[in-house]
């Protein structure tokens, strides 16, 4: 039901593939990829080569998180470099039918991202191009930041179109949540209706090197605070 996402923005880069490795032994689901530009967003991270580095290391799905714009030139790359899941913001592309195409023909999942004030109108006419729907909870460009209450609320209706459009097309869409997520909330996210967690420094900022267990005690709690979410909830 839930899936954990690691963001390797907040890894030690010295040691990346262990980093990578550790997690997903520690009971992490996906390995969140968070790549900007320096124009999108006011930083500069990493690209296809890193993503195709770390493919042979783990059989984990690859969630590339494009902060760039265009984005379509790009698409191709991450695909053939190993990515799973392949998700855009709007306002980095000129025709989103279209970019999301590109991603599905490439032979990726597909999904659009939301800035904290972004409108979730752009969703209501690609929905059957949509395998992922990606909320911000903070302001993109840097790891680290508090989560944005109001994403709560926008959580609840992006969660309503999702229901609605599942049970009319029977396609799942998996409503993820990127931004100040951690032990302290992770529940709260789940009730309003998130099922994928991207935690970043969460994860890779808790941890001690010194312990060998580092990762295994932050990732059950997070999903211990999950297990307390109702049933009806989810």
């Amino acid at each position: 039901m839930y899936f954990i996402a690691p963001s390797i923005l907040s890894a030690n880069f010295t040691r990346l593939g262990e980093e990578i490795t550790n997690v997903i032994d520690a009971g992490a689901d996906w390995i969140h990829f968070d790549v900007m530009d320096n124009h999108y967003v006011p930083n500069l991270t990493i690209g296809p080569l890193v993503c195709e580095a770390i493919r042979p290391l783990t059989k984990a799905v690859i969630d590339v998180h494009l902060m760039v714009k265009p984005v379509d030139r790009i698409i191709p790359d991450f695909a053939k470099a190993g990515a799973n899941v392949i998700t855009f913001h709007p306002e980095a592309s000129e025709h989103i039918d279209r970019s999301l195409s590109l991603i599905r023909e490439c032979g990726c999942q597909a999904g659009l991202v939301f800035n904290p004030a972004t409108p979730l109108e752009h969703m209501d006419y690609v929905m059957d191009k949509l395998d992922v729907v990606l909320l911000m909870s903070v302001n993109p460009g840097f790891g680290g930041q508090k989560f944005i209450p109001a994403t709560l609320d926008k959580l609840r209706k992006a969660r309503a179109k999702i229901d609605a459009y599942q049970r009319e097309s029977g396609r799942r869409i998996r409503l993820e949540v990127d931004g100040g997520v951690k032990v302290d909330n992770i529940a709260e996210i789940a009730r309003a209706g998130a099922d994928t967690f991207v935690a970043g420094s969460a994860v890779y900022g808790a941890a001690k090197d010194s312990d060998p267990q580092r990762y295994n005690s932050i990732i059950a709690a997070l999903r211990a605070e999950l297990a307390t979410v109702p049933v009806a909830a989810r």
